[in-house]
């Protein structure tokens, strides 16, 4: 079991002030997000993550540039599930590199195993960049994991500001995500904060009040923007329709990006990676990389980036089959799943059965989580249909159940949109990977201790190591796990 430093400071009296002022999301969903504790790491397993990481990174930039310049467009958006529109801008080479952040288990015996790389829009940041280090103060004795998270953040955006303005995109730079969402209003302000300490004149702008004038620009009010940081997934973007006309302002916005018009952070690039089909590609590329040589004239990777995948990745595959044959448990996951959603563990694989029989029916399942939510109401879930296939999950909901929209309860009607947007999530593609153990590991919430699984993410941040957001959860980590926040234990002399 991980080791845990609990603080021994209620959670009451520690979020408080400035604190809570920059986390207010500190509490979630009725209950405590953030804890006062520290997951603990040895410095020699600290530096492992941080060298697994890294390479780990060039092994998808790697892949990245492969798919790019030797793919044809149509295996982006037939194999990995990309908009026509996301795929031809995304083919394109970017010189920098954005904000990531993978996500690894550290197995019983200590493996490192990179399971998921959010390279689209990934969170956490304040907690990592500035609660850690908060929170370390309390044990002297401790080292935080993430004090090089801001360098890594400002140097990343001087990076990617340059880049864009040699390309003639100059101004203001803009950072944008919903005013009404805590979680990712403070991601973005925290951001916004360390732009303008090297220089750089940011300002938030409301996602909610930014104008696409198609052909021409995308503006807040009067002002024209040609640079904007944006914590809204591209997914969602593409699908965006204005809601009176109709208009597809996201395709127009995109329309700006592609004509050189608007620069976008992160890049359009990272939907590729973001793709979990590009997963099971990177893995698919690495098995054949010696018969690359017949078709390509080359391998694509070395000897030691071999080792590096066989170290740090699972097999990962577009079918389940390897793993039926096999008895082996694995993982099936949605291609743009977020927050465990859309992503089921099957544990007992089954010789000779279909996969569909492996999964709980996607629409009689939500049905299900509906009714539940419904149950435990007094929660208040708060959530936004994001785009109109989510809409689309809903309405079909809805039908299957014989229900009237209107005839709903506040909570009822909450509790069938996230009901929608798992089904939205249940039915994209899959890919499938081999399942790995995790370790367990026990935390002091406030009412009680908790025991769960640790998924360890670690910030990529311009290609560095930048820090690490230590979560606790079910085997499945949702948006119901814990932030425990991670310390390292020094090495004794």
């Amino acid at each position: 079991m991980r080791d845990v430093y609990n603080l021994n400071i209620p959670h009451e009296q520690l979020f408080t002030g400035e604190l809570a002022e920059r986390i207010p999301y500190h509490r979630m969903y009725g209950k405590p997000y953030c804890l006062p504790a520290l997951t603990l790491y040895t410095a020699e397993e600290y530096e492992r993550i941080a060298i697994a990481s890294e390479r780990v990174h060039k092994l998808y930039r790697k892949g990245l540039q492969f798919v790019q310049q030797y793919l044809p467009l149509s295996y982006l958006t037939d194999q990995l599930a990309i908009h026509p529109v996301l795929a031809r801008i995304a083919c394109s080479p970017v010189s920098w590199d954005g904000l990531t952040r993978m996500d690894w288990i550290i197995g019983p015996e200590g493996e490192l195993k990179c399971i998921e790389n959010n390279t689209e829009t990934p969170t956490g940041i304040p907690e990592v960049a500035y609660l850690e280090g908060k929170l370390v103060q309390h044990a002297p004795h401790l080292h935080p994991a993430s004090a090089q998270m801001n360098d890594c953040i400002q140097q990343m955006f001087r990076e990617a500001v340059s880049d864009y303005q040699q390309r003639g995109l100059q101004g203001k730079l803009y950072m944008t995500s919903y005013d009404w969402h805590d979680e990712d209003r403070m991601n973005t302000l925290y951001l916004m904060e360390q732009c303008q300490l090297i220089g750089i004149d940011a300002q938030f702008v409301p996602l909610e009040q930014l104008r696409i004038v198609p052909d021409d620009g995308l503006y807040y009010g009067d002002e024209r923007i040609e640079l904007l940081y944006r914590l809204y997934p591209l997914e969602y973007l593409v699908e965006d329709r204005e809601e009176e006309s109709g208009r597809t302002v996201g395709l127009d916005l995109l329309e700006l990006v592609e004509g050189g018009k608007l620069g976008l952070i992160n890049p359009v690039q990272h939907i590729i990676t973001q793709s979990k089909g590009f997963t099971a590609t990177l893995w698919s590329l690495y098995e054949r990389n010696e018969e690359l040589v017949e078709h390509a004239g080359f391998r694509l990777f070395t000897p030691e980036e071999c080792e590096w995948i066989k170290q740090y990745m699972l097999p990962t595959y577009f079918t389940p089959e390897p793993f039926i044959q096999t008895d082996t448990p694995y993982v099936s996951k949605s291609y743009f799943g977020r927050e465990g959603q859309g992503t089921q563990l099957v544990e007992q694989p089954q010789h000779g059965s279909h996969d569909a029989q492996h999964e709980v029916d996607l629409h009689n399942q939500a049905i299900s989580d509906a009714s539940e939510l419904i149950e435990r109401s007094e929660e208040q879930v708060s959530l936004s249909m994001q785009d109109q296939q989510q809409a689309s999950s809903l309405q079909h909901l809805l039908e299957e159940a014989d229900v009237d929209w209107d005839s709903l309860s506040p909570a009822e009607q909450e509790a069938y949109e996230l009901a929608a947007t798992t089904a939205y999530y249940n039915e994209q593609p899959k890919i499938y990977q081999q399942l790995q153990p995790m370790q367990t590991i026990c935390a002091q919430t406030a009412d009680d201790r908790y025991e769960g699984y640790l998924l360890t993410g670690a910030f990529v941040i311009g290609g560095r190591f930048a820090g690490l957001l230590p979560r606790i959860g079910s085997k499945v980590t949702d948006n119901l796990a814990y932030y425990c926040a991670a310390a390292v234990v020094p090495e004794v002399d």
